[in-house]
């Protein structure tokens, strides 16, 4: 055999086995989750405003899912849900004040993610991943709760939302942390301007992504970076870069800036050689929240309703997955997914196995982006208010167990308001139960819920009989966790945040509520 042809031989064997090592490194995980951001919101899914030129990119070199779902419509529950691959019922996000009660506000939190759940990244660092969170935590407020007792190696952001909880006062007590170590405030040291809407936590937060996404590229050390900006939650904001630039108004310039973080994020992993080996995926914790108003609040499409409801907008999410050499470019999948399957999904690309001591709710999307197949395609989805089941999805038929609005015959008629909401003139809403006979739609003829089946028809029927078995063996099996949200005398709880001493930070407790506590085991 010739010089020339062993030589050729032995690089086509390393070239190989080059591949082979690269196939079977675990990838780097980025899940980048929006708050508050609605489906309507991008222009790949019909906004007219056409400002997500990135995102609209990134669908285009990756995955779209257009059905693609929260397991909450509401922020803690449903990020609650994302690290644990858990419905909030079982996960303990949830509440039993009251029936079906959205309970999710920092005032409410009496405990925080339980201690007997295993998070994403504490599951990643089996496989020896660097993991850090930047944005919004939101799964309790005390020490013991935050990400750093979770799994996560680094933090910079915020224990909850960015307009609560109060002090006495009416001021803001919002913490922002680096790591362990509290270092100022939402509203001072961070200056978000409630008046004008202004400032540059979005870019404060994005050179944080970047600098963690570097080092680890450097150090050659595979890394999962949870990205959860929260610009575009009520009071919304954005850099000066972008105030006044979106035909949409303030909110439209927060997604314009988001649009541009997430633009870089990419452009990084490109200019590092790394997108080969990185899967990123693009949500949102929930629908866009309507009662915001028309500046502060986003679009979800053609669906009905929003933040809060378990109507679609309330629950239905943008959703991108992207993968250079892995995930086909310009592919949409109709399967039917949802947030938890993020962790599942996470644990196969890493080649670990699920925890196998509970029940998981997220299944694993990667035959689905991976081969584009649509294996999962008779998987339900459950709509959850609290620890109430109030609706679920099987194929394209989705049955409502639970409405509630101020009348179901004008809401049937197609009155023009969100049921929930606040409608002028009225003060009162009503939950309706439909157990016997649930509404039932079919999403793919009638995506804004408007018009349910007859009772009477054949098709309802059919539908009925596919659904009901899957939501009485759901009922029969479910297991709920010890709820973590139940209102409680806030007077009694510690506030303080941690570090707040040092910072000369420590504001008033809030006042009392009439609530009795519960406390979380």
């Amino acid at each position: 055999m010739s010089g020339t042809v062993l030589a050729f031989l032995c690089t086509l064997i390393c070239v190989s086995w080059s591949k082979k090592l690269v196939d079977a490194s675990p990838p780097n995980i980025i899940i980048l989750l929006m708050d508050d951001m609605g489906w309507g919101d991008l222009g790949v899914l019909g906004q007219p405003s056409k400002e997500t030129p990135n995102l609209d990119a990134m669908a285009a070199q990756g995955m779209l899912l257009p059905n693609f779902y929260t397991a909450n419509p509401l922020c803690s529950p449903s990020r609650a849900a994302l690290l644990t691959g858990r419905l909030p019922v079982r996960n303990g996000f949830y509440t039993t004040n009251g029936h079906a009660r959205n309970a999710y506000t920092p005032q409410e939190i009496v405990g925080g993610i339980s201690r007997d759940e295993i998070l994403l990244p504490q599951m990643l660092k089996k496989k020896g991943y660097i993991s850090k969170i930047v944005g919004k935590w939101h799964l309790g407020h005390r020490a013991q709760y935050l990400p750093l007792k979770n799994g996560f190696d680094e933090w910079f952001g915020a224990p909850n939302c960015h307009f609560g909880p109060y002090n006495n006062s009416g001021r803001p007590n919002i913490p922002v942390y680096n790591n362990s170590e509290m270092v100022g405030r939402y509203y001072e040291e961070f200056k978000i301007d409630r008046k004008t809407g202004e400032s540059n936590l979005t870019q404060i937060y994005l050179q944080e992504g970047l600098d963690f996404i570097r080092r680890q590229s450097l150090a050659r050390q595979a890394f999962f970076l949870y990205w959860a900006a929260d610009a575009t939650h009520a009071p919304v904001y954005a850099s000066r870069r972008f105030l006044g630039k979106s035909r949409r108004g303030r909110y439209g310039d927060a997604v314009m800036e988001l649009d541009y973080s997430l633009g870089r994020i990419l452009s990084t992993l490109r200019s590092l050689a790394i997108e080969n080996s990185t899967f990123v995926f693009f949500t949102s914790d929930n629908g866009a929240a309507l009662t915001s108003g028309p500046n502060e609040s986003g679009s979800n499409g053609p669906f009905l309703c929003g933040k809060e409801t378990t109507y679609e907008g309330g629950m239905r999410e943008p959703a991108i997955a992207w993968w250079p050499g892995r995930i086909a470019a310009g592919t949409v999948n109709f399967q039917l997914s949802n947030v938890m399957d993020l962790y599942t999904t996470s644990l196969s690309l890493a080649g670990i196995s699920p925890p196998d001591d509970r029940a998981l709710d997220g299944l694993d999307l990667t035959p689905v982006l991976l081969n584009s197949s649509q294996a999962l395609q008779n998987r339900p989805i459950f709509y959850y208010r609290g620890n109430q089941l109030m609706a679920l999805r099987l194929g394209q038929y989705k049955a409502h167990y639970w409405t509630w609005t101020n009348s179901l015959d004008e809401f049937k008629k197609g009155v023009n308001f969100c049921p929930g909401q606040e409608v002028p003139g009225v003060t009162t809403h009503e939950q309706k139960e439909h157990t016997m006979q649930p509404l039932i739609f079919h999403l793919g003829r009638d995506p804004g819920e408007k018009f349910p089946l007859s009772v009477l028809s054949e098709e309802y029927q059919d539908a009925l009989s596919r659904i009901s078995p899957v939501v009485e063996r759901h009922k029969k099996t479910l297991v709920a966790g010890i709820p973590q949200l139940n209102m409680c005398d806030l007077a009694v709880m510690n506030w303080a945040p941690a570090g707040c001493e040092k910072l000369g930070k420590c504001l008033d407790v809030p006042k009392s509520s009439p609530w009795k506590c519960e406390w979380p085991h």
